[in-house]
């Protein structure tokens, strides 16, 4: 059977939507969307389900010298999430932790006021939260993305990627309350592999994309039962 390849993000979200419309209308839903590539995804999630659009900012704590590789990463509400694997494999000293770390967060925060022009996150409690990305390989981002909410009290946490990793899917299943992928091949290298158009997401279309979540809101909120 072949691999299902998405065109791009847009058609990943309206696929991916039609996996989550039992949460459709819900006033107690708000979709988030991992920066950057996630945010075109879920903000077609977030329009078919007539949810608000949000982000929830993560940045990856690279291992130095080899950046790519993650050794952890941070999250809006200072949360630290440390793949202890990694750190030990590559000998990382914990001074280089607490270096990468602070670099990150200025860049979180530059994100936050790029994004939404302030740093305060959504109200989450008591609300099901949808974190969608554009996939996941290793899931360190994702899971920085899940504990970060339950610092906040949620309902619920859902997952919704179009792609996942078998391992990563496997390790964040207990986490939430449901995991939604549409794909979760055997073989995988690397996202962008599942998608014809893979190209970089700009800090200007993520907040074009929120501004544009705003006002869906504003407009669909009065009809809502």
């Amino acid at each position: 059977m072949k691999e299902m390849v998405f065109r791009d993000r847009v058609h990943a979200g309206q696929l991916l939507a039609g996996a989550l419309m039992k949460y459709a209308s819900r006033d107690d839903v708000i979709v988030l969307g991992l920066p950057r590539g996630g945010v075109p995804v879920a903000f077609e999630v977030a329009r078919k389900l007539h949810a608000p659009l949000d982000v929830i900012v993560v940045r990856k704590l690279g291992v130095p010298g080899w950046e790519e590789l993650a050794m952890g990463a941070i999250a809006s509400g200072g949360v630290r999430v440390i793949n202890h694997e990694v750190v030990r494999a590559a000998d990382i000293s914990p001074d280089a932790i607490e270096a990468a770390a602070a670099e990150q967060l200025k860049e979180l925060h530059r994100r936050e006021l790029a994004y939404r022009g302030h740093t305060s996150a959504p109200e989450i409690e008591g609300k099901t939260a949808i974190i969608v990305d554009d996939g996941i390989a290793t899931g360190s981002t994702i899971r920085a993305a899940v504990q970060a909410l339950r610092q906040q009290e949620p309902k619920q946490i859902i997952i919704a990627v179009p792609v996942a990793s078998v391992d990563s899917a496997a390790m964040l299943q207990p986490m939430v309350d449901e995991f939604v992928t549409l794909v979760v091949p055997v073989e995988f290298r690397a996202v962008g592999q599942w998608y014809q158009n893979f190209s970089q997401t700009t800090d200007a279309e993520v907040a074009d994309l929120l501004a544009q979540g705003c006002l869906q809101e504003r407009i669909l909120a009065p009809d809502r039962p």
